[in-house]
């Protein structure tokens, strides 16, 4: 599609006859010609996205009307690039510029860049198949389509069934069933369809209406998009410079973002036109990272030992050795020198120490857990609604189902249990070759990921040997082992085993449900490292280091936009982040006092705000430093005078999960709130 010979006039003028700068199709404007009326974008039909030029007598073929008013000269450029050092050729550049204009509504200077240019966004052979496709004019559409050199049979045919595909659903959506039957046997069929997808698609003439269909289908009918997907999913079998794909330069623009912000290592701003310019290169503020205590919270009477967000952000739960647990209330969007937080409730009623939180998706029940107990709790009372009693040691892990229906709980006792949303046990996966430390459901609601440990006997070889079902301690002939075990949600089945060095404490997924964060305590003289395993290849896709975690429960999180963070607390009194894809350790934040930093939790609502709990007694709420104070850490401490704190009896120390510490009696205390900086 290169441009045509060159005009005799000179090869660098211009000669316009046009209206005016200014809107094309301002109502009541005529766009310089006399007598004629309003029209759009300076033509009297509409011309659709991905029209080519063509004669004022092809405009039913995908042509526009000729103006008479307007004459443009062609440039001929010497060179093929765009520049004299550039790469780019010229004709692709100046290809994908018309299809922006014309895409975003410039039709006349689209026109203007193709008559000046020469080149043309595509050929008249592709109008006229993007045409038939979004007029179902399906016998021209298989016509058109074999003229625009599909490579092979095999990806012609694959085209072509596409095409008869969505011929069929329309005719099924019109009740035109017998002619829909006539498509399936005559065009469908005959294309050595996957037996399967074609029962499939003749089930779908069972559907007792249109909705039906659209819903069995998954498919949102003619009058939707699915004329427009079709399109895009046949760009696939057409060679690109034949046939554009669809708003190609915004990809490549999506694109340089992309590649941006992986280099940003501090990126924590949404994608919008205020965040990415053209003009510069993406590069974040790290003065904006949340990096400063804003506000200590100072009412649990013994060690915090876990603590959760609500999905709305307003909440936040924390977990105590004091054998209560605390819903606050967080004023997470506006400026820490006027929020108010607060203790909405004290949770007593537990009889041991509360070791876990969990949210329900409506934030209307919160679920805690104190040995082998769990409450459900009123947000909106206080009150505590049932009490649930049955697993026979620790309940480590509570986690709600991604549709609310429901929660499921993981113990020391090897239960894993599926629960009603109020509190009515659904399901139970029996007894599980592990004692489970702490699992989680993936965001796509397929597999629940559980981590622990199981025993093996000494004389069975290898990993790969099947687990016991009988739930005995390590003893003589046996070795303890620690795994991460993938099942498929639906089935309860394992589909996948993961051993893993070192004892693990908490797990994450990320919300693309691929990637795992495991939390692990190392085998003496190990390093200290937190993992992430990609679920898919099964291998660990990254390493975090330098925090510190040898015999206490230890949780980590991902953080900020897209999750492009990994926070975690450690044993030295330390808040760690890491950037999540290169593993660089952006920050160690101080300021707890002495003893573990158990848990961090990020805002799912605010990017740029996250908590952490701590053996000292105290949360501590973490922002970006206000701007009087940027580049100064408030309460800043040197990690190396933090010292460690006796995990014995804590109940969240590595020999409680193996069933040798027990439970103590601890007193409620209370104290002055929270404290703002």
């Amino acid at each position: 599609m290169r441009p045509t010979e060159p005009d005799q006039e000179s090869a660098v003028s211009v000669q316009l006859e046009m209206p005016e700068a200014g809107p094309s199709s301002v109502p009541g404007t005529s766009n310089g010609h006399n007598g004629s009326a309003a029209k759009q974008n300076g033509y009297g039909n509409s011309y659709s996205n991905g029209y080519s030029k063509a004669s004022a007598t092809d405009a039913t073929n995908g042509g526009r009307p000729e103006k008479q008013a307007m004459s443009t000269t062609r440039v001929s450029l010497p060179g093929s690039t765009l520049y004299d050092d550039s790469y780019v050729d010229r004709e692709e550049f100046v290809r994908l510029v018309i299809q922006s204009l014309r895409d975003v509504g410039y039709i006349e200077s689209a026109a203007t860049l193709e008559a000046e240019s020469g080149y043309t966004m595509e050929s008249s052979e592709v109008a006229e198949f993007r045409r038939c496709i979004l007029d179902a004019d399906w016998t021209r559409a298989d016509a058109a389509l074999m003229r625009l050199g599909v490579a092979d049979d095999e990806r012609l045919w694959e085209a072509k069934f596409l095409i008869s595909q969505q011929k069929y659903l329309e005719m099924l959506e019109a009740n035109k069933v017998t002619a829909a039957l006539h498509v399936l046997r005559n065009e469908l069929a005959p294309l050595n369809v996957d037996r399967d997808q074609l029962h499939a698609l003749s089930s779908l003439m069972m559907c007792s209406n249109p909705e039906d269909l659209r819903q069995r289908a998954g498919w949102d009918g003619a009058s939707g998009h699915s004329r427009r997907r079709l399109l895009g999913n046949l760009q696939r079998y057409i060679p690109s410079s034949v046939m554009i794909p669809q708003r190609r330069f915004a990809t490549l623009l999506d694109q340089a973002r992309a590649y941006q912000q992986s280099l940003c290592l501090y990126h924590n701003a949404p994608s919008n036109s205020r965040t990415f310019s053209l003009y510069t290169d993406h590069l974040c503020d790290k003065d904006a990272f949340p990096r400063v205590t804003t506000a200590i919270l100072e009412v649990h009477t013994d060690e915090v030992w876990n603590l959760e967000w609500s999905h709305s952000g307003n909440f936040l739960a924390s977990a105590s050795k004091d054998k209560t647990a605390i819903i606050w209330r967080v004023e997470h969007d506006k400026d820490p020198s006027i929020r108010e937080i607060s203790q909405q409730f004290i949770l007593r009623d537990h009889p041991y120490p509360v070791g876990c939180v969990a949210w329900s998706l409506d934030d209307s029940i919160l679920l805690t857990s104190a040995e082998d107990h769990i409450k459900l709790w009123n947000t909106r009372t206080g009150l505590c609604v049932r009490s649930l009693e049955a697993h026979s040691d620790v309940v480590t892990a509570l986690a709600w189902l991604p549709d609310g229906s429901g929660f499921i709980s993981g113990g020391l006792d090897r239960k894993i249990i599926l629960w009603d949303a109020d509190g009515k046990q659904r399901d139970s996966w029996g007894q599980t070759p592990i004692r489970v430390t702490d699992l989680t459901v993936t965001p796509d609601f397929t597999r629940l990921v559980a981590v622990g440990m199981y025993d093996v006997p000494t004389n069975v070889p290898g990993p790969t040997a099947t687990p016991p079902e009988n739930g005995n301690q390590p003893g003589a002939g046996r070795t303890a082992e620690n795994r991460v075990i993938v099942y498929d949600l639906l089935t309860k089945q394992p589909q996948l085993f993961i051993p893993v060095d070192g004892e693990l404490t908490s797990v994450e997924v990320s919300e693309d449900s691929r990637y795992a964060l495991i939390n692990r305590a190392p085998e003496p003289n190990a390093p200290c490292e937190i993992h992430l395993w990609d679920l898919e290849s099964e291998r660990i896709a990254r390493r975090y280091l330098g925090h510190k975690q040898s015999k206490h429960v230890i949780r980590s999180c991902f953080g900020g936009i897209d999750g492009s963070f990994v926070a975690s607390g450690s044993e030295d009194a330390v808040v760690y982040i890491w950037h999540r894809d290169t593993g660089t350790l952006l920050e160690a934040l101080s300021g707890h006092g002495p003893g573990s930093v158990n848990s961090v939790a990020w805002n799912p609502r605010n990017e740029r705000m996250f908590a952490s709990c701590s053996d000292d007694k105290t949360i501590r709420i973490w922002e970006a430093p206000p701007v009087h104070v940027v580049g100064v850490p408030v309460d800043a401490e040197d990690p190396r005078q933090a010292h460690e704190v006796d995990g014995k009896g804590k109940g969240k120390s590595r020999e409680r999960w193996d069933g040798q510490a027990t439970g103590s009696s601890y007193g409620l205390g209370s104290s002055s709130g929270s404290t703002l900086l």
